[in-house]
């Protein structure tokens, strides 16, 4: 008997990845997506821990589903309420005690014991206390996956590498996803194949460290990140290749050298800083330097004069002074942003910084946070601006909000709205970049210079600036 299963995602684009395999494991028993969680038979809800009072918004959202799991058992059916991810690994029993209601409380590590826990708690009465499997296994939960994934489309997210063991005193992800790992070459190079064989175009490579990739090659070697990218430009079909989030600390000589000769790798990079100030840096315990981190950027440069960059930041972390928020902005001056997120630091259960005393007052970090952002804004936006009159080859991911309208990513991951035949869906087009707007382009595709996905999956290496 088909059911339904609805699952929100929030969060991290491995959230994403760890969402489309928890439907995998549960097809045999089953169950199968749906849009609407009014008539699902199953609810997950798939956390991130990482935004500000993230525990309490999931609070919430369990307090409306309750409404709808109630009215589910006044008509005779059963509604299972589950939550997954960082947020029910931090939480654990303490959700099933302030949300009775939840039938199911896993972690990042346990996902793949799902077809278990929802036998389980099917055979127990309606009413009866969830479920909680919050463990880190001592096996791979990847080994244990269904090896047919369900197609992603044209651009699909594959995890390489989970875990953290760089500690910065304002993340929780070494207590919720554990210690870094990474996954064996060939299996990353079998689902790779697959993925690329039920339509994927490009795919990005997941890993809280992602550049910290160590896996062990098919040589039985340890094999680096741009190890692993040389064998992926490989693969007959795949023509883009992406990889998030990185570390400066894992930028190496090898990783660099792959941006400088695959064609498929593209030429958009996210390598968060959080702070441009030394001082800060090093109670973020980061281990870099921000002039560590500008060499890094210059070689970067170095091998792919048009790579755009992207970063993450941090305003009014604990004990941050106007000198090291004006660090912060000469940085962001002297690199030119293409894109980046900035956040007011916002404590974490747990986490060192949260014990710190000197904590930044909030109307201060909203200034700080404003300044900021209106100086990423203005870089992302002449990025933008600078596209325009180019034609870039864009990959056709899905419909836009308006009729004959399609969106893309560029090679320098700008969303890009074109008026398109859906036939056109899946397929990378030349498109000419008529207007540039703040978060996104609009272009005009060019029918009359369409060749091979692979001869226009690469953008022309000419120097990109902010």
């Amino acid at each position: 008997m088909t059911k339904k299963l609805f699952i929100k995602t929030y969060g991290c684009q491995m959230n994403v990845y760890d969402s489309v395999r928890m439907a995998d494991v549960l097809a045999p028993l089953g169950y199968r997506p749906t849009e609407q969680a009014d008539d699902a038979d199953m609810i997950i809800l798939n956390t991130c821990h990482i935004r500000e009072k993230a525990a309490e918004k999931v609070y919430s959202e369990l307090g409306r589903l309750r409404q709808l799991q109630e009215k589910r058992t006044q008509e005779g059916g059963r509604l299972l309420l589950g939550v997954a991810g960082c947020v029910a690994q931090a939480e654990g029993e303490e959700m099933l005690r302030r949300a009775p209601q939840v039938d199911l409380v896993f972690g990042p590590q346990t996902y793949h014991r799902l077809p278990e826990m929802v036998t389980r708690v099917l055979g127990r009465v309606s009413g009866a206390s969830g479920l909680v499997d919050t463990d880190f296994p001592a096996e791979s939960k990847f080994d244990a996956l269904p090896e047919e994934a369900a197609s992603q489309g044209a651009a699909a997210f594959l995890t390489i590498q989970e875990g953290c063991d760089k500690f910065c005193t304002f993340c929780v992800v070494p207590y919720t996803r554990g210690a870094e790992f990474s996954r064996p070459v060939s299996s990353l190079l079998d689902e790779a194949k697959k993925m690329v064989a039920t339509g994927a175009a490009e795919i990005t490579l997941l890993g809280q460290n992602v550049n910290a990739f160590h896996g062990e090659g098919p040589d039985g070697k340890t094999w680096g990140l741009g190890r692993l990218l040389r064998a992926l430009a490989e693969i007959d079909g795949l023509a883009r290749l992406r990889y998030t989030t990185s570390h400066p600390r894992d930028m190496d000589d090898e990783l660099i050298e792959a941006h400088r000769d695959l064609d498929a790798l593209m030429p958009f990079l996210h390598l968060p800083v959080q702070s441009g100030s030394d001082r800060i840096l090093d109670a973020m315990n980061r281990r870099h330097t921000a002039e560590d981190y500008l060499r890094i950027i210059d070689r970067l440069r170095g091998a792919r004069p048009d790579i755009a960059l992207s970063s993450d930041f941090i305003v009014g972390f604990p004990g941050e002074r106007d000198q090291d928020f004006a660090d912060t902005l000469k940085l962001v001056t002297e690199v030119g942003y293409a894109q980046a997120y900035s956040f007011k630091y916002s404590p974490r259960p747990g986490t060192p910084a949260a014990a710190v005393e000197d904590q930044v007052d909030e109307t201060v970090k909203a200034e700080r946070l404003a300044m900021l952002q209106q100086l990423l804004n203005a870089q992302q936006l002449a990025f933008n601006q600078g596209s325009v009159g180019r034609v870039v080859p864009l990959l056709l991911e899905r419909k836009g909000k308006f009729p004959g309208q399609l969106v893309g990513r560029s090679p320098h991951m700008q969303s890009v709205h074109v008026q398109a035949p859906d036939r056109l869906l899946g397929k990378i087009v030349q498109v000419e970049i008529e207007g540039a707007h703040a978060n996104s382009l609009s272009g005009r595709v060019q029918t009359d210079i369409f060749t091979s996905d692979h001869d226009m999956a690469a953008p022309s290496r000419e120097i990109r600036t902010a």
